[in-house]
């Protein structure tokens, strides 16, 4: 099959950030695989067909390490530490059996009873002034206080996370954003440390005990690395669900109202808000070890391939009338998690985040309501994460 011509994404501006869904509807009904490019990555491929997609994830042809990458020199070594998402089996195995035994749901439902006690702090707050930035003022806050109490970040520390969050993530400007990375590094090392002297019951002390079944630990790298994905994910990603998956009922009162009657669909909800409008748009970039055929196209070794998780979840062929918002759906393999053994090892933890965060703030404000035009709202200009900038509600 004759690959079709380069398509600039960026060039297609923010209509495509803001709504990336017809394009991808458009691109499935041409092919599963297309070669696209953009300002921040250059050329390379996207598998946007769900069966391809899923094919692709537990293909390992395809792999997480950018030395497999023919564009890759010397990366002078890993700025942020070495973590789960840019290894390969055996050493991707050994890295997530070591998080995955202090990860345990054990510790996770634990958690449960806080997260429901910061739930109802932070809509304290909100509540006398009648109306709100959710994102800012909700979505961004639940998930720093979750993922720093799992981690063991003190809570005189958590502003000093958000900003350097915040600061991070903006590619308007790279100077003050690469140092706020360093800031956050540095900070994390720093943590590391003195959990290595005086451990607590929290997972980054977990991680420092963890061994494998050979009595290997985590290095020093290894532990960073991890900490830093740890914190970054599971931070703006369960950010991201909470306000999307806010904005699709509220922008869907029949579907506001049947969950509202119904707190048993709750669990179905957040999953098809997960399907409806994923955190994670495309899966980090994979690379060719060797020539690939996906969908009848073949990739040649050494070419960056990503997976678009969200058009997966709207492809027409696994899910009838994808692009209606219907929390009465089977939503059974959808892609928001990813697949394979990246499969993301935090879902378990953002289900239980979103599923307290959505009935704390619908059972607590009743009156919940958008306050602007749904077409105004701006998005993250990021092809890999899908998240509002603001989310105005009154209430």
């Amino acid at each position: 099959m004759t690959a079709s011509p380069v398509e600039d994404l960026s060039a297609l501006g923010t209509p495509f950030v803001s709504d990336p869904y017809p394009v991808y509807a458009r691109m499935r009904a041409q092919g599963p695989v297309h070669r696209v490019r953009t300002d921040a990555n250059g050329e390379f491929w996207i598998v946007v067909g769900r069966e391809e997609a899923r094919a692709a994830l537990a293909d390992p042809r395809l792999s997480n390490d950018i030395r497999h990458s023919a564009g890759w020199e010397d990366d002078g070594g890993n700025a942020i530490g070495l973590n789960m998402v840019q290894t390969d089996p055996p050493q991707h195995t050994r890295l997530r059996k070591l998080v995955a035994k202090a990860f345990t749901p054990r510790r996770i439902e634990a958690m449960r009873p806080g997260i429901q006690g910061i739930a109802d702090e932070l809509v304290d707050a909100m509540l006398p002034s009648g109306r709100a930035d959710l994102v800012e003022a909700y979505a961004l806050q639940l998930p720093l206080a979750v993922i720093c109490e799992l981690l063991g970040v003190p809570a005189r520390d958590r502003k000093a996370f958000h900003d350097w969050y915040l600061e991070s993530s903006d590619v308007t400007r790279p100077e003050a954003a690469g140092a706020a990375v360093m800031a956050m590094t540095g900070y994390l090392a720093e943590l590391i440390e003195a959990k290595r002297t005086e451990p607590g019951d929290d997972l980054l002390s977990a991680l420092v005990r963890a061994m494998d079944d050979d009595g290997d630990s985590l290095s020093a790298e290894e532990m960073l690395g991890m900490a830093f994905l740890l914190l970054v994910a599971g931070y703006e990603t369960a950010a991201n669900l909470i306000s999307s998956g806010t904005l699709a009922l509220l922008r869907n009162p029949e579907q506001l109202a049947a969950l509202r009657a119904d707190w048993s669909l709750l669990e179905n909800a957040v999953e098809e808000m997960l399907r409806f409008d994923g955190a994670v748009e495309t899966a980090a970039f994979r690379f060719t070890k060797e020539p690939v055929e996906i969908g009848g196209t073949l990739i040649p070794a050494g070419e960056s391939v990503a997976v678009v998780l969200a058009s997966a979840s709207r492809d027409g062929a696994h899910f009838p009338e994808p692009d209606r918002f219907d929390i009465h759906r089977d939503t059974k393999g959808h892609l928001a998690f990813g697949h394979g053994v990246h499969h993301c090892l935090g879902a378990p933890l953002a289900r239980l985040e979103g599923g307290i965060a959505f009935r704390t703030l619908l059972e607590r404000l009743p009156d919940l309501a958008l306050d602007a035009d749904p077409a105004g709202l701006t998005w993250r200009p990021s092809l890999m994460l899908r998240g509002l900038h603001h989310l105005p509600v009154t209430f």
